[in-house]
């Protein structure tokens, strides 16, 4: 399960494994304070696009948008937080003071996108993960 909480609200065991997803630090937080097991800077969408989007709630669904695409471009970039969900509850943290417009909540509904796109797939090609029959 993949949740997202504001980095400056308490934590709690209930978080699971925390992951930043910001490219910038949140203002005024320690490492000790914000308790993350990982800065996943790389997963955050590009300076340009973040700039762009500029947390403006008309622009919601096209930054969604081009945040998937940027997503789907390095797929490095969120592959731990999908291997780390698939053990436990894994939380997003992040630092928008709107919690419903941003790039925690996109990333969130992408990463639940992806995970149901396999098994799709492995039912349309006979079960095997890659279409290939070799039974």
């Amino acid at each position: 399960m993949i949740t997202t909480k504001r980095a400056y609200d308490p934590i709690s065991r209930s978080d699971g494994r925390r992951f930043l997803v910001e490219r910038l630090w949140p203002r005024g937080l320690t490492k000790a304070k914000l308790h993350v097991e990982a800065w996943l800077k790389e997963v955050g969408p590009s300076t340009e696009l973040r700039q762009w989007f500029a947390h403006d709630r008309e622009k919601w669904d096209t930054f969604r948008t081009r945040y998937a695409l940027e997503l789907d471009s390095r797929p490095e970039a969120w592959q731990p937080i999908v291997s780390a969900a698939r053990r436990g509850i894994v939380t997003l943290v992040y630092s928008s003071h709107d919690t419903e417009h941003n790039n925690a909540v996109a990333l969130q509904g992408y990463l639940k996108a992806k995970s149901r796109r396999p098994a799709h797939a492995e039912r349309r090609h006979g079960g095997h993960p890659h279409g290939r029959d070799d039974g």
